[in-house]
């Protein structure tokens, strides 16, 4: 059983990445589902699947690579609040990641938001992680 499933969900994404990977599975949760919709809208990831199997579900998420230099387009998984010490940041409080450049992603009570999304929306929330 896993304790932390955001922290899983990011470690099998950048432990596929380390290992060259072109697609990796992971079970499916409405809250996954939303993050890896926005990793896609980032153009972190060149496309991901949705699969029932009549129990969780499974995402099918095929990471995206540099086409010259091989580099995974996710340089950095960062996850910011945990079951142990959950972090939340006002709209004025949500920090930048890489001054702009990375995302940060809410858990908001308007659902699951990016950092520019939760700002212009005015709303705070739970900071699940930071990716760059």
């Amino acid at each position: 059983m896993v304790t932390d499933p955001i922290a899983d969900f990011l470690t099998r994404i950048r432990n596929a990445q380390m290992a060259g990977h072109r697609l990796v599975e992971i079970p499916a949760s409405n809250l996954k589902k939303r993050m890896t919709e926005i990793l896609y809208d980032q153009g972190y990831i060149l496309k991901y699947k949705f699969e029932d199997d009549n129990k969780q579900g499974l995402i099918k998420i095929a990471l995206k690579y540099d086409p010259s230099t091989k580099q995974p387009a996710i340089r950095s998984l960062e996850r910011v609040s945990r079951p142990g010490l959950r972090q939340y940041a006002k709209p004025a409080e949500i920090k930048r990641v890489i001054n702009g450049l990375g995302v940060a992603i809410l858990s908001t009570s308007k659902g699951v938001l990016t950092d520019k999304q939760a700002k212009a929306q005015n709303v705070g929330g739970e900071v699940l992680c930071y990716i760059s």
